[in-house]
């Protein structure tokens, strides 16, 4: 069984800085594409970063320049550095994998969800 365990969030003050991390568990082949989606209070969970097999990740235009994607596949693992956050920054923050696994010889890919984490800029 596969699971995605968050840490990390929390509230800061608009400028300031978190980390949130993300650790895969579980049998598995490969990790596909790792990230992060966040959803704010009313509207639709929208996608912040992602980082695919291989190194090469993708923001949202809204966070460019200030949030970085570390992905460690030793580890099994991804993080986000979140700097210079914002008001409107504030979310619940979900991990995201896509993941290929083995079952009885056939490959079978799926995404899976971390728990959420709340982060809270205040302004």
């Amino acid at each position: 069984q596969v699971q995605l365990v968050e840490s990390g969030g929390g509230v800061v003050q608009a400028g300031g800085s978190l980390g949130l991390s993300c650790a895969v568990s579980g049998s598995l082949f490969r990790i596909n594409t790792m990230g992060w989606y966040r959803q704010a209070p009313g509207k639709q969970r929208e996608v912040v970063a992602v980082a695919n097999y291989g190194g090469a990740t993708n923001f949202a235009d809204a966070v460019k320049g200030r949030f970085t994607i570390p992905r460690d596949d030793r580890k099994r693992a991804v993080s986000m550095q979140m700097n210079s956050l914002k008001p409107e920054d504030t979310a619940v923050y979900y991990c995201h994998a896509n993941i290929a696994r083995y079952n009885d010889g056939e490959k079978h890919e799926a995404d899976y969800w971390g728990q959420g984490t709340q982060v809270t800029v205040s302004s």
